[in-house]
C-alpha cells in the first residue's frame, strides 16, 4: 500500500534552463510538458527535481545555462503548482586550464549564479 501523504517528485537532468537559443532548452521544454500533461490527467505529482551537472568549460549545447533561463524554468514549473527542487548540483572544472585560481573562480561563479537564480524564485 502506498503512503497517501507521500510527496511525489519527477526528477531529471539537463532540464534546468528554459528559453535558451539553438534548441538548448528542448529537454527542459519536454520536462515541462510531461509534468503539465501529468497534472492535466490528474496524476498525483507534487514536485519537479532538477539535476544540474555542469561543465565550467562547456560550449554549444554543453554550456552552463544562464541564470535567467534557470529562473524561467523554476517559475514555469512553480506556476503548475509544483514544488521545485535542485536535487543535484555539481560543476566540473577538469577541462579548464590547470590554474587553481581560475578553476575556483569559475566554479564559484557558476554555483553562485545558479543558486541565486533558484533562491530568488518563490
Amino acid at each position: 500500500e502506498a503512503d497517501p501523504d507521500a510527496c511525489l517528485i519527477y526528477n531529471d537532468n539537463k532540464v534546468e534552463g528554459a528559453g535558451l537559443p539553438h534548441n538548448r532548452s528542448r529537454k527542459a521544454d519536454a520536462f515541462y510538458h510531461i509534468l503539465k500533461g501529468m497534472i492535466d490527467r490528474g496524476v498525483p505529482v507534487h514536485g519537479a527535481g532538477i539535476q544540474g551537472h555542469f561543465n565550467a568549460a562547456g560550449t554549444k549545447l554543453g554550456r552552463v545555462p544562464t541564470p535567467a533561463s534557470v529562473k524561467r524554468q523554476i517559475r514555469r514549473l512553480g506556476n503548475l503548482g509544483l514544488k521545485v527542487n535542485i536535487s543535484e548540483l555539481d560543476v566540473r572544472i577538469s577541462k579548464l586550464p590547470e590554474n587553481d585560481e581560475l578553476r575556483t573562480r569559475a566554479q564559484t561563479q557558476i554555483y553562485r549564479d545558479i543558486l541565486t537564480a533558484a533562491l530568488t524564485e518563490p
